[in-house]
């Protein structure tokens, strides 16, 4: 039986569709889904997440253990408040996840994992403390205590409109920069996100979720599903486990470098596994030039050899399709190369793999 959000009936009161994810019945959309993608880009929308899991990770080893576990330096959060992206690699420096961490005390952290790889990372995790008999307790957040709701609230305007109807947890947010997280009281605050846009993550109590979804819409925050949150993602370039990466790439070859640590010689799981392996593919985007449509899994040709589409979608933004792309090493940004739709080439040209941000198109005309 499919696990279903707090936020459940409120959903199904507004008209959601649903689908499954990662053992979850979620909100698909409540309507427009063009609508729903540019109330984020030019306004503001909120998507429940109840679905991510929250681990909590502390103990006198914390800090050894995360060392070891991610592939990021979590060294980077000096204080707490701080928020880090991070790939957590196998053996064969493969990208077994990609997390956000937060510090919220000086041996205490947070890992926010999704629903589809949950049950896997967990193992994996457990798996690991069992492995180094290090000093740290695992604990999921609703576990041991009050079930939670994540409303994730997104968009140009989601700081006011939270603002307007969570007044108390102004002072402690106003000065919170990207990856940033704060507790005020019973609520827990992140200025992260999936969709490029600035906002807030908000996991409370679950007995106040409904009271909080409907008052943001009494202000004008507009209910969006997992079909506009995948499009807002792919304009953004944000990946997404399973199909932008697995662990058969390495993160270099997911475009996620800057997820990995490199300037120093910590020994995290995979890293000489990942320095040692060759790099076939480069993470790049397409933009389709004519008329047709672009899907997950295509296959590009290139004079260099094919490469294959990972993400695929319409852009209400750029009104184009759009990709994210795995493409052979030779390849350039500006190059045109075809897909393949049903045997027929389609040119697209290969563009950075940020599309839009913060409601502003990057690519040059």
């Amino acid at each position: 039986m499919l696990k279903k959000s707090p936020l459940h009936a409120v959903h199904r009161a507004l008209g959601a569709r649903f689908v499954s994810h990662g053992g979850w019945e979620v909100p698909v959309n409540f309507g427009s889904v063009t609508a729903e993608h540019h109330a984020v880009r030019r306004d503001c929308g909120m998507f429940d997440v109840s679905w991510l899991t929250h681990l909590d990770i502390q103990g006198p080893d914390t800090r050894k253990f995360l060392l070891r576990l991610l592939a990021n330096d979590i060294d980077r959060l000096d204080r707490p408040g701080k928020s880090l992206y991070t790939t957590m690699l196998n053996d064969d420096g493969g990208v077994m996840d990609d997390l956000i961490v937060h510090r919220l005390d000086y041996d205490r952290y947070r890992l926010i994992i999704d629903a589809d790889r949950s049950d896997r990372d967990l193992a994996w995790i457990k798996t690991c403390q069992h492995t180094w008999k290090l000093d740290v307790t695992l604990s999921l957040l609703g576990s041991d205590s009050e079930t939670f709701a994540t409303i994730a609230i997104q968009g140009p305007s989601a700081r006011s409109k939270v603002w307007d109807v969570l007044p108390e947890i102004r002072p402690t947010t106003i000065g919170l920069t990207a990856y940033s997280s704060a507790q005020v009281e019973s609520i827990f605050v992140a200025t992260t996100g999936y969709t490029g846009e600035d906002g807030f993550e908000i996991t409370l109590p679950a007995n106040r979720a409904e009271a909080l979804w409907y008052a943001l819409m009494a202000v004008g925050v507009k209910p969006c599903g997992f079909c506009a949150r995948d499009t807002l993602r792919t304009e953004a370039g944000l990946r997404l486990y399973g199909r932008d990466m697995d662990e058969m790439l390495s993160p270099f070859e997911a475009g996620l470098a800057w997820s990995v640590e490199t300037t120093s010689e910590r020994d995290f799981i995979g890293r000489n596994a990942l320095f040692a392996r060759a790099q076939r593919w480069q993470f790049l985007g397409l933009k389709l030039v004519d008329k047709g449509l672009l899907r997950d899994r295509q296959t590009v040709f290139t004079e260099h050899g094919e490469g294959k589409i990972t993400s695929a979608t319409y852009s209400p933004t750029l009104e184009a399709y759009i990709a994210l792309v795995l493409l052979p090493r030779e390849i350039a940004i500006g190059d045109i190369v075809h897909a393949s739709l049903r045997g027929h080439p389609l040119p697209a040209q290969v563009t950075p793999p940020r599309f839009v941000r913060h409601g502003k198109v990057l690519l040059s005309k």
